[in-house]
Parts: structure tokens; C-alpha cells; sequence
């Protein structure tokens, strides 16, 4: 077996680690490869790489390879590190033991075949990757670094995203029941979950008997769950006008809901959305997360429905501006074009299968072809537009009722004369 070839067959119950499709990766490679840190067997080789290109006598400073290799001693640093919080080697060594006798479940989680990394190697490349991994969110929840951590706030960053690639994960299920038991001893939180909880900021965010298979999962799982039962149909999503046409056709926009809320609602002529924060680093996110649902979540890929209705909303400068109006976008890139190219290319190469929201895109459509709705929008945007405006039609108004009135009166009084 060689790096990359599939496994097959592949258990279904524990397959849940998969490799971007090349379809979805090209169109931006980057979104879907580490930074610094390496976890996990997909990305194995590329230390192999590192090594080989240093021996070689490569200049590899300015290159990932390099940070690679530095993040591996580093791992060595945080072992090290850990043993000291706990019982030195008798902890180390009991977590070798777990991982021994789950080395096939783990071996299973993961799309591809492992088989190419012999048992010791295997077991501790878990062992290194699944400390750091503790020590590093233990470091975050302390709410202050060791001065002699090369992980400062910069590196840390760049360590907290790569953590949630999709080919950048470890089963979950063995990370608490290394940690589970240990938790409690080393820090104020209870369990690990509680800890991983915090460190990405969703407490009060997802559900305490919500299940979710390794990190990409556990942020898909935060937006999902605020979803109701699905109400669309089989038929796929055509067409839907962008934000500005809308608008002009009376459709109303509201903010609502929770942060990482999907729920979108249509009734009485207003789009009500939750709020989305678009920052830089937002993109690789939805990246990795629309990947999972592509591999393992095909029928219910409702984070890649949710990002191909904005791509249907957002068309140019001008829709991001009037979302961003009404508050459902909070642009922290600057120029909304960086929005709009975003959002518009976060589709490309996404297959969609049972449309989740096809039921209220057929309610706007609906809406906004109607004559009646939109000779409302434009009698209210032209003579009601703003403050000024509408009382300049106010007060015209009343003009020409009393010289209605006034006339009908003169005509009255000359008839009876």
C-alpha cells in the first residue's frame, strides 16, 4: 500500500476522515492544507518530504516544509511538557496501551488506507499528535502562553485553524477517552469536551448530547443543529434573484437568529437570515466543512445548500452593501468585492443533492412576480423613500384633496345659485 490509495472496503460506522475531492480542491488548494501543524495519517508523508528535503540540502526557511519540521519537534517539547502535569511516563505509557488496542478503529476512520505506516510508527504518531493537541488547548484555556512558547498569538492562529481541516483530524472518540479521565486533574473543566467547547467558542452553541466525529464535524454540527426538520422537496434550485432585485420587488430583509444559525424564513414579504461574521479566515472554514458534507453527509449537506443560497444572493458589490445594511453580513475584509468573489466561488465543484431550502426560494420567487408586490415596492421607494420624501407626498396629497375639495364645493355653490 502507497499514501493516497483507498481503502475497501470501508466500514461505514467508523469512516468519517476523508480526502478532498480533487474537483472541490482545486479551485483553492490552499483552504485544505496545513499552515504549520500535521495531525493525523493523510498528511503524513509531507514529513517524510521535509526530512528528505533537508538532507538533501534544500533551503526549505521560507517554506511550509520547515514549520512542518519544526512543529514535530515541538511535539516532542509539549510531551514532555504534558507528562510533567500528570504522572509522568505511567501516563504516557498508559495512553501508548489505548491507542494499541484501538489502532484498528482509528486505522478505520480514515477514507484511505494506512496500512503503509507500520503499527508502532502509527500508534505513535497518535500519541504525539493527540498530546499536542491537549497540551496546545490546555496552553489557550490557561488565557496565557509560556513566554518561552514559540506559539505566541501569531503561530497559536495559525495552529487553531489548522486544527479544524478536514484531512487534519483525529477521531474524536479517541481524544476523550485518552483525556476524559484526566481532565478533571489538570485544569478547571470537567471533561474534554468541555474543554474543546471553550476553546472554540460554543458554549451555549450546541446541544450537551450532540454527537459529532472529529473537529470539521463538531463546526458543522454547531450550524446544523439550529436547523428545523427538513421541509424542501427533490427539485433542484434553478433560479433565485440576487438581494438588490429583491429588494426592488419589495422583498424586506432581518437579521435574526443565533450566530452560526442556518434557518432561513420567508413570511409577509420579509427574508429573515441570522447574522454571518465574514472574515478572512471564514472561508477556509465553510471550505472543509462543505468538503465533509460532499464525502459523508451527501443528503444533508444543508452548509453547502445554506452557502449556494447566498451565492444566489450575492451577485455584485451592491448585494453585499444592502446585506450588510440590514445586518446579516458583517464584513470584516473591507471591499465588499472580496465578499461577493467569495461567496461566488465557495460553490464551484459542490454538488447538491435534496435541496434543503428549494421550498422558500420558491416563496420568493413567487413573491417577487407578483405585479401587485412590485407596484407597492416602487410606489413606496419613489414616494416614500426617506423622511423628506415622504412628507413632501404627505403634504402634496393633502394639497390636492382640499383643492378637490374646494372645487367640488365652487361647483356646488354656483349650481345652486
Amino acid at each position: 500500500m502507497h499514501p493516497g490509495m483507498w481503502r475497501y472496503p470501508r466500514n461505514p460506522d467508523l469512516c468519517c476522515i476523508y480526502r478532498v475531492p480533487n474537483r472541490i480542491r482545486e479551485v483553492n488548494p490552499e483552504a485544505y492544507t496545513p499552515q504549520l501543524v500535521l495531525i493525523g495519517p493523510l498528511h503524513h508523508s509531507l514529513k517524510s518530504q521535509a526530512l528528505n528535503a533537508l538532507d538533501r540540502g534544500e533551503d526549505i526557511t521560507y517554506t511550509k516544509s520547515m514549520g512542518y519540521l519544526n512543529m514535530e519537534q515541538h511535539k516532542k517539547t509539549y510531551l514532555a511538557e504534558f507528562a510533567a502535569r500528570v504522572e509522568g511516563e505511567k501516563t504516557i505509557d498508559r495512553f501508548r496501551r489505548i491507542i494499541k488496542e484501538e489502532e484498528e478503529a482509528i486505522r478505520a476512520c480514515y477514507s484511505e488506507s494506512t496500512a503503509w505506516i507500520r503499527s508502532p510508527e502509527f500508534v505513535e504518531m497518535v500519541l504525539h499528535d493527540s498530546v499536542f493537541i491537549i497540551e496546545f488547548l490546555l496552553r489557550y484555556l490557561g488565557g496565557a502562553e509560556k513566554k518561552e512558547d514559540p506559539l505566541g498569538l501569531c503561530l497559536g492562529d495559525t495552529v487553531y485553524h489548522d486544527l479544524i481541516l478536514l484531512e487534519n483530524q483525529l477521531p474524536y472518540f479517541i481524544l476523550e477517552e485518552l483525556f476524559d479521565p484526566i481532565v478533571p486533574r489538570i485544569c478547571r473543566l470537567q471533561t474534554f469536551r468541555e474543554v474543546v467547547i471553550w476553546l472554540f467558542d460554543f458554549k451555549g452553541k450546541i446541544g450537551t448530547d450532540s454527537k459529532f466525529r472529529h473537529f470539521t464535524d463538531l463546526f458543522r454540527c454547531v450550524r446544523v443543529e439550529t436547523l428545523p426538520e427538513y421541509v424542501g422537496d427533490s427539485k433542484p434550485i434553478e433560479h433565485m434573484y440576487n438581494a438588490s432585485k429583491l429588494e426592488i420587488g419589495g422583498i424586506n430583509f432581518k437579521a435574526v437568529g443565533e450566530k452560526f444559525s442556518l434557518n432561513v424564513r420567508f413570511e409577509n414579504g420579509c427574508l429573515e437570515m441570522s447574522h454571518l461574521m465574514v472574515m478572512d479566515t471564514l472561508e477556509n472554514e465553510l471550505r472543509n466543512i462543505m468538503a465533509l458534507e460532499q464525502c459523508h453527509y451527501v443528503f444533508n449537506a444543508h452548509v453547502c445548500n445554506y452557502v449556494l443560497f447566498l451565492d444566489y444572493l450575492i451577485d455584485t458589490d451592491k448585494d453585499v452593501d444592502l446585506l450588510v445594511e440590514k445586518g446579516i453580513i458583517q464584513n470584516w475584509m473591507g471591499q465588499p468585492a472580496l465578499v461577493s468573489q467569495m461567496v461566488n466561488k465557495l460553490s464551484v465543484g459542490i454538488l447538491h443533492y435534496k435541496p434543503y431550502y428549494s421550498k422558500t426560494v420558491a416563496e420568493v420567487n413567487e413573491y417577487y412576480r407578483n405585479p401587485v408586490n412590485r407596484s407597492k415596492a416602487v410606489l413606496k421607494r419613489v414616494y416614500f423613500g426617506n423622511l423628506w420624501t415622504g412628507t413632501a407626498t404627505i403634504a402634496a396629497t393633502f394639497l390636492l384633496v382640499m383643492t378637490l375639495i374646494q372645487t367640488v364645493a365652487s361647483i356646488i355653490q354656483v349650481k345652486q345659485n
